[in-house]
């Protein structure tokens, strides 16, 4: 009979947590690059719509994340000082501040979606604008690519 340990339990809710993040992630950067490229307010405020399930979906994965990821690392005495650890920690708040970022401009968008949509408004060149924000796209993408990085630390442990 195999027995459950504390570090099994840990390790479990923290890949929970990246699959949720992970999951997230894809589903808040998909529908947004539908999104992008549709021309009714009512189909790009449904759309967005996924992608905001999908920020909540992420930032729920980015809790468990990084609650369990620092528990396993006090359970398996890698410690807080080992250099991967640290690289993963600054790595997790500069992809969370870009992601945060990125989202601001999607967010807005859907707003402003919905209230042309309620009022049987086309799209303008303000939503238009939002949609195609590249500084908003370049954090988020740019967030995206930390996540894998932080996943190639986590995996390989150099």
């Amino acid at each position: 009979m195999r027995v459950v340990t504390t570090y099994t339990v840990a390790l479990f809710c923290h890949v929970l947590g990246v699959l949720l993040f992970a999951s997230g992630i894809v589903l808040a950067g998909a529908p947004f690059e539908i999104a992008r490229r549709r021309s009714s307010p009512a189909e790009i405020t449904a759309i967005l719509g996924i992608a905001r399930a999908g920020a909540m979906l992420a930032s729920l994965g980015m809790i468990l994340v990084l609650g369990f990821g620092l528990w396993l690392v006090h359970l398996s005495g890698f410690g807080f000082s080992t250099g991967w650890v640290q690289a993963a920690l600054a790595l997790f708040v500069v992809a969370l501040a870009l992601g945060g970022y990125g989202g601001q401009r999607p967010k807005r968008a859907r707003l402003h979606a919905a209230d042309l949509a309620a009022t049987g408004r086309p799209l303008d060149a303000k939503l238009r604008q939002l949609l195609d924000d590249r500084v908003s796209r370049a954090a988020n993408y740019t967030s995206a690519l930390i996540v894998l990085g932080i996943l190639a630390l986590m995996i390989f442990k150099p």
